[in-house]
């Protein structure tokens, strides 16, 4: 294969930040090559099938849709008309032990409602204060941090109009004792405390700026028909269209630098391919950087307590007896301290784990299925430590965190029938492996500490020509956080090397090209 020119922008990585960044490029008449390990696009975005049949195995849901509106809309295209988006009405249903539980719903009052009968009239004021300064705190975080480079805490405190919008968002304190200004009932704090894991971290050492999850799910949290699997797919069609090539099943061994411009030069794969380019986007976890530039990295002990949470994740086809599922529900452990201090403090497996269950054949109202035998697609996941290059689970060790689960969801009302040959199963040392340098952690760098969120690094990399995007980076995990990554390191790459010709698509067979057009053109970022 020919080698590309050396104006060719080099993603490494099609997970959601390197498909937002190539895309963006590639609209503005950038050539891009994309660099993937595995053998097809997505990344985190994976899909593993048991029984013959496709689960989703990492994200469930779509939120934050005006990302992804605009992600769509750069390539011209709109996601309404490409997927098939469905709103749920039930955000998430959660159970404690003996059966008690509580549903949230897309429609606030409604949850105030809920909240009112299952633990009084002013546990429900207290969840409509929450509601509020949720969303003041994501209005004042939006535009000044989420959807803007880095800052650092004076450039923050400069992008914020009011003084008291500052104050407003708690940087010094912890989610979990925000939430105790809220709610009496634990099992409600236990509950909103769990926006802290959306991030890999713990709620007892997350600053209460997390408190603005709750307002990105009260904005929307969308089903994909054909699952998240579907998005990856479509977002990797629209980047062929648009002129991308992929390179696939062949790791990236080495980004080469410049020795006397100090600066990048190419890359070098695991096959001995060499690829030259002056602009790289490194789309996969800032923890692999050192040994792919050839520093020296962090301090080992120091680096893995800072990590993520893991997880063990099985994909299952079974019957659920029991309790009602929604498509999306949440099953808490009796000691929620607990359980955070084995990951955390102890580096090992919670004896009693909060369970998360995604059904994934339910619809948004959560109605079951109506073919296969009662048999549904059941995800489930506990957390764990990211220990995985250190660690290996094995089967003993994998079935005893199985039992746990299965402890857990029967003392809160489910039991799950079927045949334990029907599932697939992923634990921290497969997770390490899928994504290299994070032991498994898998969200990048865990968010203690007020500090901690300008601790990740920004777009510009640590050397000219490389730029960083992906869950590991500012502005954080998931699949909207990802993706404006992908957005920013596109536009400061943009920024550091405006075109100097246009490339236009051009119509050919099954799809698009891109060709040379206007020369002079220097399309703003």
């Amino acid at each position: 294969m020919v080698a590309p020119a050396d104006d060719t922008v080099v993603v490494v990585g099609a997970g959601i930040g390197g498909l937002a960044a190539a895309i963006r490029l590639a609209a503005a008449g950038y050539r891009v090559l994309v660099c993937e390990a595995q053998p097809e696009a997505g990344g985190k975005m994976r899909r593993v099938d048991v029984g013959g049949r496709g689960f989703d195995a990492g994200p469930t849901v779509l939120t934050m849709k005006w990302v992804f509106d605009a992600l769509f809309a750069a390539a011209g295209r709109s996601i309404d008309d490409e997927l098939v988006l469905t709103r749920c009405s039930v955000i998430a249903r959660h159970y404690w032990r003996g059966g008690a539980s509580l549903d949230l719903h897309a429609d606030q009052e409604e949850s105030i409602r809920a909240i009112a009968d299952f633990a009084g009239r002013r546990e429900a004021e207290g969840y409509r204060r929450f509601a509020a300064d949720s969303r003041r705190t994501f209005e004042v975080l939006k535009d000044s941090f989420i959807d803007a480079s880095r800052p650092n805490p004076v450039s923050l405190s400069r992008r914020i109009a009011r003084p008291s919008d500052l104050l407003a968002i708690r940087p010094f304190s912890t989610l979990w004792s925000a939430l105790g200004s809220y709610f009496s009932d634990l099992r409600l704090r236990q509950l909103f405390g769990r926006y802290a894991t959306y991030c890999g971290s713990s709620p007892y050492l997350s600053p209460a700026t997390l408190m603005l999850v709750a307002h990105v799910e009260q904005m929307g949290v969308w089903m994909v028909d054909g699952g998240i699997r579907a998005l990856a797919e479509r977002l990797s069609a629209i980047a062929v269209g648009l002129g991308v090539e992929f390179r696939y099943g062949d790791p990236v061994g080495e980004i080469q630098m410049d020795p006397s411009r100090r600066c990048v030069a190419g890359l070098l794969t695991r096959a001995g391919r060499n690829v030259k380019t002056r602009q790289i986007i490194f789309n996969g976890d800032v923890a692999m950087l050192p040994r792919l530039i050839g520093i020296a990295p962090p301090d080992p002990v120091k680096a893995r307590m800072q990590r993520s949470l893991s997880a063990l994740v099985s994909c299952r086809l079974a019957k659920p007896v029991g309790v009602p599922l929604a498509y999306h529900t949440v099953f808490f452990s009796d000691d929620y301290q607990e359980e955070f201090e084995a990951i955390f403090k102890r580096r090992e497996a919670p004896v009693d784990p909060t369970v998360y269950l995604c059904a994934q054949d339910r619809d948004a109202q959560g109605r079951p299925p109506l073919s296969h035998g009662g048999q549904e697609r059941i995800y489930a996941l506990m957390n764990l430590p990211a220990d995985g290059d250190r660690r290996r689970f094995g089967e003993s060790e994998a079935g005893a965190c199985l039992k746990t689960m299965e402890r857990r969801l029967a003392l809160n009302g489910l039991t799950i029938s079927g045949d334990p040959v029907l599932s697939s199963i992923t634990t921290p040392d497969r997770f390490a492996h899928l994504y290299p340098g994070t032991g498994g952690a898998l969200y990048g760098m865990a968010s203690h500490g007020w500090m901690a969120s300008f601790a990740r690094p920004g777009s510009q990399g640590p050397v000219p020509g490389l730029y960083l995007a992906g869950g590991s980076v500012h502005p954080g995990p998931g699949l909207p956080m990802a993706a404006l990554s992908g957005k920013l390191a596109a536009e400061r790459l943009m920024v550091d090397r405006p075109l100097t010709r246009r490339l236009a698509p051009v119509a050919i067979a099954g799809g698009m090209s891109m060709e040379p057009a206007t020369a002079g053109v220097s399309p703003s970022p």
